[in-house]
């Protein structure tokens, strides 16, 4: 769905003589060198703050036994934390000019990301969302305004594409209301119709013209996000597990924890990275559905750290549920986890049943492990070390093999 149309970029002037207003016009595809910018960097930075503040709110819902609501609310706060990630990102891969009013409706969206963050707790303990509400409003008008720059920089096609988003983007947000005003036993509801409704907006606005995203810099958006909220996974554990100790000298019922929950997180990041996906986003619906599906990715990956931070606090004796309630938060994300990535990534560079069922029955093995007791963790912690060994080695052999077909035929 390249458009043949799409402009390439202004040529690269001097710091000096760069102007600070431009027309804002699509970036090229084909734009070599394209890499994150360190605004892009900060943006995402600070969106960790509010995935940050999720994972703690689900920490002390699952720990005083409200697992099921407390994964309702995180799912619902984890989607607007994703979706304003995610609306910058692909916006930024095909418009970003970096002019001054480009860096400052993003410095705004990112104060927008900051209220968001600050309302969280009150959305989980009090079904409270007017922070959370006005944190979107102040990202999300943000984002129309740039798709209005847009419409202004350009016309045809591309400049209605440029006015669907502004409006798709303007009569969502108004939706997003019902959540204050609506009554809290069908917020739920609304929410689900709200969040397809945001999701059927790109579709529909990029039917005729789509966005000129840059591969290359998708993936690695994406691929530094997923690092990010990985760090904050291995942070959250880490003050966990220090606490623990500290407070109950409970090193020996903590260390199969602390074991256990580093392989799970060195295997999460080693299955995403072993594959460059970027050669697999070639067309508008395989980018939707790769990024749509990249929430999974995202959610499971920073409730393992929360589950973690569960584990511990069941150990010591902080929390009010059982062992295997515990061992559930952290390996039910971990399964999530690796069948999503399998689905998104692995599938389509995998050859061969063999290569295909790694991290399939890697994800069966691991949620079984949620019934080995105080052991659960650091057998599904092995279990994800030995598909990743799997995988290499299965790779390895495949390699072997091609490598020495090629010889005979060249012989």
């Amino acid at each position: 769905m390249t458009s043949s149309s799409t402009p390439l970029p202004d040529p690269p002037r001097q710091p000096g003589l760069r102007r600070p207003l431009r027309r804002l016009r699509a970036r090229g595809r084909g734009e070599a060198h394209r890499v994150a910018t360190p605004l892009e960097l900060l943006f995402d930075l600070c969106f960790v703050v509010a995935i940050a503040q999720a994972g703690i709110q689900l920490v002390q819902a699952v720990a005083e036994g409200h697992a099921g609501q407390g994964i309702l609310n995180y799912a619902m706060v984890f989607f607007a934390i994703w979706w304003a990630w995610m609306n910058f990102t692909w916006f930024a891969s095909a418009y970003d000019n970096d002019d001054v009013l480009y860096r400052v409706v993003t410095l705004v969206q990112i104060a927008g990301v900051l209220v968001l963050a600050a309302g969280v707790s009150r959305a989980f303990q009090d079904h409270a969302y007017l922070a959370v509400l006005i944190g979107y409003v102040i990202m999300r008008l943000a984002l129309v305004g740039q798709w209005l720059r847009v419409a202004r920089s350009n016309d045809g096609p591309e400049r209605t594409m440029a006015l669907r988003y502004a409006v798709g983007v303007l009569l969502c947000q108004i939706g997003w209301v019902g959540l204050v005003l609506l009554p809290e036993d069908v917020r739920g509801w609304w929410f689900l119709a709200m969040a397809v409704l945001e999701m059927c907006v790109p579709p529909f606005a990029e039917r005729n013209h789509p966005t000129a995203w840059h591969p290359h810099h998708i993936a690695e958006r994406y691929g530094l996000f997923t690092i990010i909220v990985l760090g904050e996974t291995v942070a959250a554990a880490t003050i966990a597990v220090k606490t623990g100790i500290e407070e109950n000298d409970a090193l020996g019922e903590l260390l199969p924890i602390a074991a256990g929950g580093l392989l799970i997180i060195f295997a999460a990041w080693w299955i995403y990275f072993v594959v460059p996906i970027h050669g697999h986003l070639r067309s508008n619906r395989q980018a939707f559905l790769w990024g749509y599906g990249h929430y999974v990715v995202f959610a499971s990956a920073a409730a393992i750290g929360a589950g973690l931070e569960v584990a511990v606090e069941q150990a010591v004796g902080k929390a009010e549920i059982s062992t295997l309630a515990a061992s559930a938060a952290v390996t039910l994300p971990t399964a999530l986890y690796l069948l999503t990535v399998w689905a998104l990534h692995s599938r389509y560079f995998k050859v061969g049943i063999a290569q295909q069922l790694v991290l399939p029955c890697a994800a069966l093995l691991v949620i079984c492990c949620t019934f080995l007791g105080e052991w659960a963790v650091l057998a599904a912690g092995l279990v994800t070390a030995l598909a990743v060994a799997t995988g290499e080695t299965l790779s390895a052999r495949m390699a072997a093999r091609q490598r020495v077909a090629t010889r005979a035929a060249v012989g």
